[in-house]
């Protein structure tokens, strides 16, 4: 589960850099381009998706959005690291910050339904009950009594 958080993190890392390396560019021409390069139907659905948050990325404050992507990187590797050496407390960010997707995802999947949908709604709920199983496993560790 650790090994998976800082893998979240480094794709949010190297997703931050490659946001940053469009700073000088039309990002809006980049995408045109890109969705021309591959023959896409630009009124197609995904092809529209994309040109629009081409869109959205163009319009966007730099400052603001790299600075919600290094909290994100900065989240999911402190996470990575208490679930590494078995904290509690990050046993408990993971499964909070997990739950938070589950209706998002859940109201994505019944009104897109995929098996991509379906897999990510399935994964990251399997990821949230895992985490409140061991923080119910570690609480009745603490409350059994020593017998000496």
């Amino acid at each position: 589960m650790a090994l998976f958080e800082a893998a979240k993190g480094a794709a949010a890392f190297a997703g931050g850099l490659g946001l940053l390396s469009l700073v000088h560019y039309d990002v809006r021409h980049l995408a045109n381009e890109l969705v021309g390069h591959f023959g896409w139907n630009p009124a197609g659905r995904y092809p529209a998706i994309f040109l629009h948050y081409a869109d959205v990325l163009e319009d966007a404050n730099l400052r603001t959005v790299m600075a919600i992507v290094a909290a994100y990187i900065l989240i999911r590797f402190v996470e990575a690291f208490g679930l590494w050496r078995d904290r509690a407390w990050a046993e408990w960010l993971g499964a909070v910050s997990g739950g938070i997707y589950v209706p998002f995802e859940l109201r994505h999947f019944i009104a897109h339904p995929s098996v991509i949908n379906f897999v990510v709604l399935a994964f990251n709920v399997v990821v949230v009950v895992f985490l409140a199983w061991q923080l119910w496993r570690r609480r009745g560790r603490q409350a059994a009594p020593v017998v000496a």
